[in-house]
């Protein structure tokens, strides 16, 4: 059952009419006569993450394939580097930029397609969200998807929040890395899977 939820076009709209007119612009003059519709039309695009849960997200790019039979299930580990996402943060609706998602996991019995561990990276990054959050959400949607418990997630990226505002220091970076299953008790793994992050 799709369980996509719809935005709110009229609310956006309205919204941001009013915030034009908080800021002391007229939203009735020419280049802003249009604004609220395109920013809404924007959110649909950008956003488009908060139409589903985790789950949704996992059912919906979950396609996997039959790996190698007769081996080790933990001998391989598939991993996708520097994915290009953005996102918006939660505290200031402020852009998220230049992140670079890496994605490991121990395949068990299936593997995901590869395209698939793109598109949950860019759907968790569509939402309201935190650097740390968008890690665990990857992390549980590749798992449910690819049926194991052993995934990492590693993250690079600028927040405007910073580098725009506040503090203002261009050029700041954020890391987090979130690990699960084996990727979080086994430390010969992350060293592994660190290493390889590094080569190429």
């Amino acid at each position: 059952m799709n369980m996509e939820r719809k935005m709110d076009h009229e609310k956006i709209k309205q919204a941001v009419r009013l915030f034009l007119e908080a800021v002391g612009e007229d939203p009735e003059r020419e280049g802003l006569r249009e604004t609220p519709s395109r920013v809404a039309r924007m959110c649909e695009e950008v956003l488009a993450g908060e139409k589903f849960t985790n789950e949704e997200i996992a059912k919906k790019y979950g396609k996997t394939f039959p790996r190698e039979t007769g081996r080790d299930p933990a001998s391989d580990m598939v991993l996708v580097k520097d994915i290009d996402v953005f996102s918006y943060c939660e505290h200031h609706l402020a852009l998220m930029y230049d992140m670079k998602v890496s994605v490991a996991y121990l395949p068990r019995g299936r593997v995901l397609g590869l395209s698939k561990i793109a598109r949950i990276a860019d759907m968790a990054a569509k939402r309201l969200q935190l650097q740390e959050r968008l890690g665990a959400d990857i992390a549980e949607i590749i798992g449910m998807a690819a049926g194991t418990e052993d995934v990492a997630v590693v993250i690079h990226g600028c927040h405007s929040c910073m580098t725009a505002r506040g503090i203002r220091k261009p050029g700041s970076e954020t890391v987090t890395t979130t690990f699960r299953g084996r990727f979080e008790s086994d430390p010969g793994l992350q060293s592994r899977l660190l290493m390889q992050m590094q080569i190429g």
